[in-house]
């Protein structure tokens, strides 16, 4: 067993940063999708709406980088291409989306698609015994459990 200088296992950490680098992706088009439906968005919601979804894009921009920031503490390189975005993500792209119940739906869509990236690397972040990552995949989940909790008690829906 090689261990790097954080003293954590080198084969287990350049598999949670390729898993990292698959979250990063998805991050990035979830970031875009609400910087287009900040921009987008019209109708009697709007000024609810756009300052709301402005909070969720300046969040998402700085999770990117700690995301990116921990791919580098666990030496490898996270990915900054739109092209490695496109092939990696899995979250639904949003394109020209205006409408207040189609913008909110985008957002739950989008946290439930990277919930789940969370919690397979809060699994293997813990079997690697690696704190770092596991804290923040932790934090992400609380908080984006209660943003897809709020959004969909705003459609009216329930959990």
């Amino acid at each position: 067993m090689t261990l790097n200088s954080i003293g954590l296992e080198t084969t287990k950490t350049k598999s949670i940063a390729e898993d990292l680098n698959h979250l990063l992706a998805n991050f990035q088009i979830y970031y875009q999708n609400l910087r287009g439906i900040h921009w987008n968005i019209k109708g009697k919601r709007f000024f609810e709406l756009h300052p709301k979804f402005e909070e969720l894009y300046t969040d998402a921009n700085l999770k990117v980088d700690e995301i990116a920031e921990r791919i580098l503490t666990l030496g490898a390189t996270p990915l900054h291409t739109f092209e490695d975005y496109t092939k990696a993500a899995k979250v639904p792209v949003g394109k020209n989306i205006s409408v207040d119940e189609k913008a909110v739906q985008l957002i739950v869509d989008s946290l439930t698609e990277l919930l789940k990236i969370e919690r397979a690397i809060l699994e293997a972040s813990d079997e690697a015994n690696d704190e770092g990552t596991n804290s923040m995949m932790s934090d992400f989940i609380t908080e984006q459990e209660k943003t897809v909790w709020m959004m969909k008690a705003w459609l009216g829906e329930s959990i």
